[in-house]
């Protein structure tokens, strides 16, 4: 009786923390498939749900343009993190070097300073750069990160030692190694390090604000404040219709790559 009384704690606990974080998702959903004379607050499911809300989303603002802004960003975060976090990772994980602990112990320090803290000297920078109002000033700070370089170190101080020693019996390079035997031996690590970099990139709000002053450069999460502190769509049917296609590219995203994903948890969790 005990041992049911256990498992159906535990089943109401998960239903509870399930009904917490997708409640407000699933809210916003069936918000934005509600008709124009609908009420918001009339019920949980819609009357008769219409897509209607997307296309006046659409037609509100350039979500087309700021979405492609978006994707430009996400893409460069996600190409400079796997590039320069595989092989940061890969250098921290390699043991022939005077001054790995003193780098690894820096790097691990930056995480202690939250963003808010260093973005003046950041945006400094990049205005001394020249880039601020250009989407390469937007990724500029996001292209790599320390948790990815940690999550990728770990990857690689979990691959065997014998497969390194068999490559290096077998005449492999540095370069030969860590392409042809860390890598593919990484895959999750590297699933992980896409997600995040991406979600990163697509959802980020405070550094764009900052960056971007041309409406024309305006990346997805700026096109959303604008439409919703407009007084001509002050509609929350709309609002929630933005929010959902904002949301959408990062679920599919994540389904693609769940499966690397949380190998890649796994893979991360060691020795970090």
């Amino acid at each position: 009786m005990s041992t049911r009384a256990a498992r159906a704690g535990r089943y109401a606990t998960l239903s509870l923390v399930l009904v917490v974080m997708l409640g407000p998702i699933v809210w916003q959903f069936l918000t934005s498939l509600r008709g124009r004379t609908e009420n918001v607050y009339d019920g949980v499911l819609p009357s008769r749900p219409t897509l209607d809300n997307y296309v006046r989303v659409a037609e509100s603002f350039p979500m087309l343009q700021y979405t492609g802004n978006t994707l430009v960003v996400a893409a460069l975060a996600v190409t400079s993190n796997l590039a320069f976090g595989s092989m940061a990772g890969y250098a921290l994980s390699r043991t022939g070097w005077k001054g790995r602990r003193s780098v690894f112990t820096v790097l691990v320090a930056t995480l202690m300073f939250p963003f808010e803290s260093v973005m003046i000297s950041m945006f400094l920078t990049v205005r001394g750069m020249g880039l601020v109002d250009t989407l390469v000033g937007v990724w500029l700070p996001g292209a790599v990160s320390v948790l990815n370089i940690m999550v990728m170190r770990a990857a690689f101080l979990a691959v065997p030692r014998e497969i390194e020693e068999a490559a290096l019996l077998d005449g492999a390079g540095e370069w030969t190694r860590f392409t042809r035997v860390f890598l593919p031996s990484a895959k999750g690590a590297l699933a992980v390090v896409c997600i995040t970099s991406f979600m990163g990139a697509w959802d980020d709000f405070l550094w764009p604000l900052l960056v971007l002053t041309d409406s024309e450069h305006y990346t997805l999460q700026l096109g959303l404040k604008t439409l919703a502190g407009a007084t001509t769509v002050n509609d929350q049917r709309i609002i929630a219709a933005g929010a959902m296609a904002a949301l959408i590219p990062m679920m599919l995203l994540f389904f693609a790559l769940q499966r690397f994903f949380f190998k890649g948890v796994g893979e991360g969790a060691v020795k970090l």
